[in-house]
């Protein structure tokens, strides 16, 4: 991974801040509020400031951004932020803290307008009012909010180098997942779960992305197997599912290989002859200015001609989050397009009781001229 300076990350945060600024003056809005908290988890937190979780994060139209943690040790190591003042001053009581925080920014900000998030339930959202009741505050839904979760579909500099890091060391644990199962050393769903736990650690990943989905030929019939993984032996005769992301200074990745193992029948042949085919015809429309419905169009058509139905999306972007804006589907805006600075999955799969699933998705990043598959997974074939 290309290495950056501390003072080169948080020039990339501050970029993203001042973003959210010229957006605050354009619509005449005096600060924003973003609350990341057990009730709801709002990855601007990070994406601002690098604090992982648990905070409130006001950020102002004069260009403050005043951060609120609830670790203000943590804070004070990784966050970048114009001011902090910690959440356990005011008995971790968001509503208080809020209101502390804006009442002391009057004193030197004219505040008008006060957007706060969406996500609040209706309960608190009457609270936040008569806390605020000197202030003109409201909660809408196509706001700047939305325009947070619209900025982060395009990944600048650092966030493309730190998906792809997470998208290398996926690589090489697939490797190494292929040399144990034919070496004996993987033999259950069990085992190859805890082997990507253990191994993106070893390569400095934070976490998993998601609870890892490794499902064999009796359990590979489903898109998202439950539970996600049991002592079932994996891989087995026929089809085997393996689902799983890492996380590398919080940006995930997401991959998905499929192991055909041993004689083959003439339906599971199919299956992962059509879902090869979608993936190769689809990867050509991930392109940017290309329309994002159109990619989810091909990957219908293919498996239509050989009367099969997809019974998911054909991708999905990521980031901080596993699933982000955009999707690609056929129920997408048909005036999406595929834009430089995305990071979407490309993920084909069929699925059948009887014959069970394959599934293979790797993750794409939309370059000025075309894409470049930044993860590697495959469908891995063994006698």
């Amino acid at each position: 991974m290309k290495e950056f300076s501390k003072d080169e990350i948080k020039k990339f945060y501050k970029a993203r801040v001042a973003k959210v600024v010229n957006y605050l003056n354009e619509n005449k809005i005096s600060l924003a509020v973003f609350i990341d908290n057990e009730e709801h988890r709002d990855p601007a937190i990070p994406y601002f400031t690098g604090h992982p979780s648990d905070a409130i994060l006001i950020i102002t139209s004069d260009g403050s951004s005043v951060l609120i943690p609830w670790d203000e040790i943590l804070a004070k190591k990784v966050a970048v932020y114009s001011k902090m003042v910690p959440f356990t001053r005011y008995k971790c009581n968001s509503i208080e803290a809020t209101k502390s925080v804006i009442n002391i920014l009057a004193s030197k900000l004219d505040i008008n307008k006060i957007a706060l998030p969406p996500y609040l339930t209706y309960n608190d959202y009457l609270k936040f009012i008569d806390a605020l009741n000197n202030y003109y505050v409201y909660c809408k839904e196509n706001g700047v909010h939305q325009f947070v979760v619209n900025l982060r579909m395009i990944k600048d500099e650092y966030e493309i180098e730190c998906t792809k890091e997470a998208a290398r060391i996926a690589d090489l644990i697939i490797d190494k997942i292929e040399e144990q199962v034919i070496s004996g050393q993987i033999k259950t769903e069990m085992d190859v779960a805890l082997f990507i736990e253990r191994e993106c650690r070893i390569h400095g990943c934070q976490r998993t992305g998601f609870e890892t989905l490794a499902a064999g030929p009796e359990r590979s019939f489903a898109i998202h197997a439950f539970p996600g993984y049991t002592s079932a032996s994996w891989p087995d005769n026929g089809l085997s599912i393996l689902d799983f992301g890492v996380v590398y200074n919080g940006y995930t990745s997401d991959t998905t290989l499929t192991i055909a193992k041993g004689e083959l029948s003439e339906g599971q042949e199919k299956i992962l002859s059509l879902v090869q085919k979608a993936y190769d015809e689809c990867l050509q429309l991930y392109k940017p200015g290309l329309n994002i419905k159109d990619a989810a169009s091909k990957a219908d058509e293919v498996f239509a001609k050989a009367k099969q139905k997809m019974p998911h999306s054909l991708g999905h972007g990521i980031g901080l989050e596993i699933h982000e804006s955009p999707r690609v589907s056929t129920r997408v805006d048909s005036n999406a397009t595929f834009k430089e600075g995305m990071i979407i999955t490309l993920e084909p799969g069929l699925y059948d009781e009887k014959e069970g699933g394959c599934r293979l998705e790797n993750d794409i990043l939309i370059t000025q001229d075309g894409n470049e598959v930044i993860s590697h997974s495959r469908i891995i074939r063994i006698s």
